[in-house]
Order: structure tokens, then sequence, then C-alpha cells
């Protein structure tokens, strides 16, 4: 016999994928609460919203899996309702219907407006900039754009979430303005690409105009730069950078391949000579900036030839931070017309050998650390230690700096000079020398 939640009414927002889908969950929670809905971010709830992605192979499955585990508990009377929006609905909806019908609803990336009335709310316009943050307090995501006019062949993201569309510089700012209200410190600027910013709004890019009027914003101590594209880069960002101690001397720029048939056959718009001439402005123009990059493995046509120019690449670039994916073919895309002929376990050894060059670099910058004070937010306490990040880290994916509890009282969100007494491949520890505010 079914037997219905205790939790009446209560929706649970369960988040996959990017920082992208956290924003979108965000806004979404901000609109309920806004209604007198309780809701809460993956915890428990008789009501699921599942915010899916549906970007590669794993994403995709990931996805999948969540939305039949929910489907498990409506039919076993764990939760009553299931409804299921994001990339993966957006791109597969008449599939996953066919599929999986024992989900309430399937609702794609702009279908907000119809999501918040399936649930009993309303969708209120004058809500700018408000949203129920699931990230810890002291930092944010702020996503100035949404979309993607990029051509890559790989990539389903204009499937999904369409064109570029840049938010107007006011709107972030009011945006910021409420973030820094309620405590946030450090702002994390997102967008599938920051370098097309206001082309479609001001006919010009003007993401160094937007870090201008950011950097005004009282309370917010760190700006950082997620997501950029190296075609048509605007280098002015790189003065606004090293000029305003706002900005972190710190950039996500993912690059995908050196080797130029894959770029061309990638439709990246660049080449290794203009790949490498860009890096080159980047530590010319920022000095000690970190960079961090993603790269792709076993794309179509991938020889031994190019897969050793890209790891010969890695080495001699040494990027700060680097992350490695293998090629998903995905229907739909450019490149899905080609042959998907390197093996996935060609693919996985060839991620694999970046990875183990990357840790190599890593371990040698981070022993250059060794003796340094780097200024550090704090980001939480686990067992014995505070773990914080400087400037040159993004939360999640980069370094963590680990301070012993025992010899040092620090307030979570809170600045603190760290001297670094030790380092691995990928962290570091220290001790305070000054606690900061």
């Amino acid at each position: 016999m079914r037997t219905k939640s205790l939790k009446k009414n209560r929706i649970n927002v369960v988040t996959l994928g990017c920082s992208k889908n956290l924003y979108d969950s965000e806004v979404l929670m901000g609109q309920l609460r806004a209604s007198d809905k309780e809701v809460v971010h993956e915890q428990e709830g008789n009501i699921v919203v599942i915010n899916t992605c549906g970007f590669i192979a794993n994403a995709k499955e990931e996805s999948v899996n969540t939305i039949l585990e929910y489907v498990r508990q409506k039919e076993a009377g764990e939760v009553d309702k299931v409804f299921v929006t994001g990339c993966l609905s957006e791109r597969y909806k008449p599939d996953l219907e066919k599929e999986i019908p024992d989900v309430d609803a399937y609702f794609g990336t702009r279908d907000l407006p119809r999501l918040l009335k399936a649930l009993g709310a309303d969708y209120r316009h004058e809500l700018v900039g408000e949203r129920l943050t699931a990230t810890p307090a002291n930092y944010a995501y702020l996503k100035i754009a949404e979309g993607c006019d990029r051509p890559c062949s790989f990539c389903a993201i204009p499937l999904m979430r369409g064109k570029h569309r840049s938010k107007p510089i006011e709107e972030l700012v009011t945006e910021a303005e409420a973030l820094a209200a309620k405590g946030v410190r450090e702002l994390i600027l997102i967008a599938q690409d920051l370098t097309y910013y206001g082309l479609d709004l001001y006919k010009k890019r003007v993401l160094a105009d937007l870090l201008r009027a950011l950097v005004e914003v009282d309370g917010i101590d760190w700006i950082r730069l997620h997501y950029a594209f190296p075609s048509g880069f605007p280098l002015e960002v790189l003065d606004v950078m090293r000029e305003e101690p706002k900005i972190c001397n710190y950039i996500d720029i993912p690059l995908q391949h050196i080797s130029d048939p894959i770029l061309k056959s990638m439709r990246r718009g660049t080449t290794r000579e203009k790949t490498n001439a860009l890096l080159r402005e980047f530590r010319e123009r920022v000095p000690g900036m970190a960079i961090r990059t993603t790269l792709i493995t076993g794309y179509p046509g991938e020889t031994e030839e190019d897969f050793q120019l890209l790891l010969d690449w890695v080495k001699e670039t040494r990027f700060d931070r680097l992350g490695c994916f293998t090629y998903s073919h995905e229907e739909q895309t450019h490149a899905f017309k080609l042959e998907d002929d390197v093996p996935e376990e060609v693919k996985e050894r060839r991620a694999a050998q970046i990875m183990e060059a990357q840790e190599r670099i890593s371990w040698e910058l981070n022993q250059e650390k060794v003796g340094k004070t780097l200024r550090c937010m704090i980001d939480r306490k686990e067992g014995n230690y505070f773990v914080g990040r400087s400037e040159f880290d993004s939360p999640d994916v980069d370094n963590e700096v680990w301070i012993p509890a025992e010899s040092s009282y620090l307030r979570i969100g809170e600045f603190a000079d760290i001297r670094i007494t030790e380092a691995s491949d990928f962290d570091l520890y220290g001790e305070v020398t000054t606690p900061g505010a």
C-alpha cells in the first residue's frame, strides 16, 4: 500500500552539472520562496525538481540515473511528485517522456514560468537578482550571459541553451549589490563564453566595462573569471585585472587542444600560434596570474602525433590548473558526422597521460609557494583544519589551503594571511601569520 510522504509540500531542488545549472536552481528557489513555498536544495522533500545536465555522455547518464531513482522513490511512496528541468530535458524531452513516463512533467531551460506554475507558484518579473544561494555564504556565482553563439563542433550547448544573451551591466550590478548585502565577498563570473559579453547588447565586447562597474560594489572583495573563449578575447580585461586589486589574478580559459588540424576541425577559430601568443599576453600583462584550462583527448581524427604535440605543449606551457576530458560523440553536433575513430581506451590513456604530466607540474609549482604568505579566504572547517583558498584558486576545482585549527581560530568567510609550510600535488598547508578582515 502506498504511503504518502510526511514532508508535505516541501520542494527539493536537485542540481546536476555545472555552476550555470546551480545558478538556475538558485533562481528557481528564489522564485519559489517569493511565492511562500518551502524549498530546499538537495534535502528531503515530497516534491522533487531535478535540474539536469545533458552536456556529455557521463553527465547524461548521471541525469537519467537520478531521474530513475526519484521515480523509484515516487513509486515507493517516498515522494509525491517528480519534475525534470534543465539541459537534458531541453534536448531530449520527447524521448524522456516516452522512456520515463512516470515523471509528472518535463521542462526545458527556458520554461521557468511554466515550471513555477506546475509547482503552484507565480513567476515574479520584479525579482531581478533575487535568488536563494546554495553556495557557502562567502561566495556566489554571477551568471552574466546565457547561451552561446560559438560554432564549436563538439558542443551541444547552443542546442540546449540557445543563442548568446548578455545581461545588462546595470542589472548585474544590482544583483551583485544584493549578494554583497547578504554577506557574499567573492563573485565568480560565469557564462558559456565571458569573452563574447556585451556584443549583443552594446555592439562591442564590454567585459572590461562590467568589471570596472562591479569593483565599485561595496562588500565585494574578489571577482573571479570563469569560461573565457580564446578567440576574440578582449585584452583590455587584462589591464583591469592588473590595475584593480579586487579582480583575482586568475582566469579559466578552456583551450581544448593545440594541434592546428584538430583546432580547425573543432571550429575553434584559433591556431596554435594564436593560442600561444594569447597566453604570452596573459603572462606579460598580468605577471603571476593563474591560468586554468580544460582539454579534450580522443577527438575524431586525433593521431598519436596530434596527442604528442598536445602533451608536449602541456609540459612546456605549465598551466597552473588543468582538467582533461575524453571526447564524447554528441548527436546533432557538427562533429557527429565525423567518425568517432579513437577507441575509448585510447581516449582514456591519453587523458591520464595529460593529468599525470599536470600532476608533476602542479607539484613543482606548489613547492615554489612554500615559505610564501598568501591572503586566503576561509571557506569551511573540516575536522581539525580550517580550509581556505588563495586568489589563484576557484572553489571545488582548484588547490585548497589547510590550516591546523588547534593553532588558530579563523572565521568562516573571512580573510587571513597564511604562510605556506608544506605543499602536495593539489593542496597547500600553512599557518596563520595575521588573521584578516
